[in-house]
């Protein structure tokens, strides 16, 4: 009877060791070498197996490599803007909501690239922490405390009263329990309403507000009580300004909350709010809060959201060329005319984009030089463009024969 013999599998030494190899020779990025230590280990392998692999990915990743003198911006550029061509021109609901929605489809991308400095439908998503996220009564105890409060929305009436000299506010108790307020409270955030509004005076869930006139302005009571009923029925009483509405929803096994406008900087301080996780869709805010890394990959994430959603398969590394052009001078700037394409070197580069008489004019005034080093300058005057082989200079020594 003959034995058959076992197979010899590799350890996770010996995985380890050809890890180790193959970060000393620098053939694989560190983060695919730890990609591989993760899933190498759940299989079990042969020697050859383990070098096929490695082969395999070595060649996929040799392949995945631009060559030098290739025109990435044209490939990127032609990447976004062919697919861009089939999006739709729509808004949509989210989260199947009628109360929200998000600018999606061609819109959208156009904001982004554009740089906008307030989004068409800025919304944030909001995830909290381990002692929130499970209960609904948690989650809308933080939702209350995001959710902008103002007097209109918790009164029943807001009016001026003639007869009382002043604006009286109503308040409904179901309004207020439902927004976890109180007239107490109400009632200090009006006397503190800076500058001072008048006196504040309040009777259970009546409260008046009585602005001061100060000697010569009785002939402008009316206006000045105008002003007053405005500034009363928009005062914020709670919640984080520029928060409209927040919707919670459950998602896998926690609940995460959906705004209507953002406050990134107010809802990060907020209690029960997971600092790690919480993003905004507003660039500029992003930028400003968690710094320019952050809002180079929100410009990623969000692109790549909107072409996914319309089932458009652009490669991520297209976005992240532009991502990083948008964000390598520490600041957010669009690609167009007042960005990037607009701030070119090349007259020529500048006058082919837009505007092109204001441009030549602008720099012949000033006596301004173009070295004609990049690719739409040259085209222009019909020369080699430096791209592919048109980017290397040959120079040649001849040797010298020796005479004998």
């Amino acid at each position: 009877m003959n034995s058959v013999s076992k197979q010899k599998y590799v350890t996770n030494k010996q995985i380890e060791r050809k890890l180790v190899q193959l970060r000393k020779r620098d053939t694989l990025p560190t983060r695919l070498i730890e990609e591989l230590r993760k899933r190498l280990g759940d299989h079990k392998l042969t020697s050859a197996q383990l070098n096929r692999i490695i082969r395999e990915i070595s060649a996929a990743y040799d392949n995945s490599l631009v060559q030098p003198g290739e025109a990435v911006g044209a490939v990127a550029a032609q990447s976004i803007g062919e697919p861009g061509t089939q999006m739709t021109l729509k808004t949509f609901h989210f989260a199947g909501v009628a109360e929200f929605s998000l600018t999606l489809g061609l819109p959208r991308l156009i904001e982004i690239v554009d740089a906008r400095r307030n989004p068409s439908t800025p919304t944030m998503n909001v995830y909290l922490d381990e002692e929130h996220r499970a209960k609904e009564q948690h989650a809308r105890e933080v939702a209350q405390g995001i959710e902008q409060t103002r007097v209109e929305r918790i009164a029943q009436t807001v009016e001026i009263d003639l007869a009382e000299g002043g604006i009286v506010v109503e308040l409904d108790k179901d309004l207020m329990e439902n927004k976890g307020v109180n007239a107490e409270l109400v009632a200090e955030k009006l006397d503190n309403v800076r500058p001072n509004l008048g006196e504040v005076t309040r009777d259970k869930n009546r409260i008046i507000v009585t602005p001061e006139l100060r000697e010569g302005e009785e002939a402008m009571h009316m206006a000045k009580l105008q002003k007053t009923f405005d500034k009363v029925r928009d005062a914020l009483i709670k919640g984080q300004d520029g928060v409209k509405r927040v919707l919670i929803k459950k998602e896998g096994p926690e609940l995460v909350l959906y705004t209507e406008g953002t406050n990134l900087k107010g809802v990060l301080r907020t209690k029960g709010v997971d600092t790690t996780r919480t993003i905004s869709n507003h660039i500029h805010e992003i930028a400003e809060t968690l710094g320019i890394e952050a809002a180079r990959q929100v410009i990623i994430n969000e692109a790549k959201d909107v072409l996914d959603e319309q089932g458009l398969d652009v490669d991520i590394r297209h976005i992240m060329l532009v991502a990083d052009l948008m964000t390598a001078t520490g600041e957010i700037r669009q690609i167009g005319r007042h960005g990037i394409s607009g701030e070119q070197s090349s007259v020529l580069a500048r006058a082919a984009f837009e505007v092109t008489v204001r441009h030549l004019i602008q720099a012949s005034v000033i006596g301004e030089e173009d070295n004609l080093n990049g690719i739409t300058e040259n085209v222009i005057i019909g020369q080699a463009i430096p791209l592919g082989t048109g980017s290397i200079d040959l120079f040649m020594s001849p040797s010298r024969r020796k005479k004998k």
